[in-house]
């Protein structure tokens, strides 16, 4: 079986094997970001904060993954929000070594100023969400966008407390759940995007000095 051609605004292109691997993986590790959001805010609700730091760890595995494999046009937008994950990701890490693994959401929860640690890390999940709007124009994915910084600066400006804030958050992780379960029926040459420009645009870049 041949590989798709497609017609891009630069020339044409194909989708290939690797393509639809890198998707697919992109994918499903955006679909485990919000299933750990989701789940840790189920626990955390049912249970309390005590115990919830495996989940953080497969967000901040699910995310950085997902940033890998995503295909954004821009690069220096794509290196930014990788540059955040990894911003907040070392914000977590000095949070837990600071309070303890199972002392992370307890101390988010009891001083918002902390917020500030991981807050790149949650940045580049939101711009992951702009970049599924813009693209796909999903409602949920506007959603996503919005409410996380929204819930986030909210408690952090202390205009919002702790229920208004697990009500935003819990919306939102629903919306990115919605939203990653219905990107998995889509064709991969639409998480792919034009390749042409993609190849144009390395064109563009100046030749590196040996």
């Amino acid at each position: 079986m041949t590989d798709p051609v497609f017609e891009g605004v630069y020339g044409s292109y194909t989708i290939t094997d690797k393509d639809r691997r890198e998707v697919f993986s992109y994918r499903l590790s955006l679909l485990a970001v919000a299933v750990a959001e989701s789940a840790l805010l189920l626990q955390w609700n049912a249970l309390g904060e005590r115990g919830l730091w495996p989940w953080l760890l497969v967000m901040a595995a699910g995310l950085g993954l997902a940033l890998r494999w995503i295909h954004i046009y821009v690069k220096p937008l794509h290196r930014a929000l990788q540059l955040f994950w990894l911003l907040g990701c070392l914000g977590g890490v000095a949070l837990a070594a600071r309070f303890g693994a199972d002392g992370v959401v307890t101390t988010l929860a009891a001083d918002g100023r902390w917020i500030w640690a991981v807050g790149p890390f949650f940045a580049a999940l939101a711009g992951v969400g702009f970049k599924e709007f813009f693209c796909f124009r999903r409602p949920e994915a506007i959603g996503v966008t919005l409410l996380l910084p929204l819930a986030l600066l909210g408690r952090l400006s202390g205009l919002l407390g702790d229920r208004a804030t697990l009500t935003l958050l819990a919306v939102q992780a629903g919306l990115l759940l919605v939203l990653t379960l219905r990107k998995f029926p889509m064709e991969a040459a639409a998480d792919v995007g034009d390749k042409s420009v993609f190849a144009y645009l390395e064109r563009q870049q100046p030749p590196s000095i040996a």
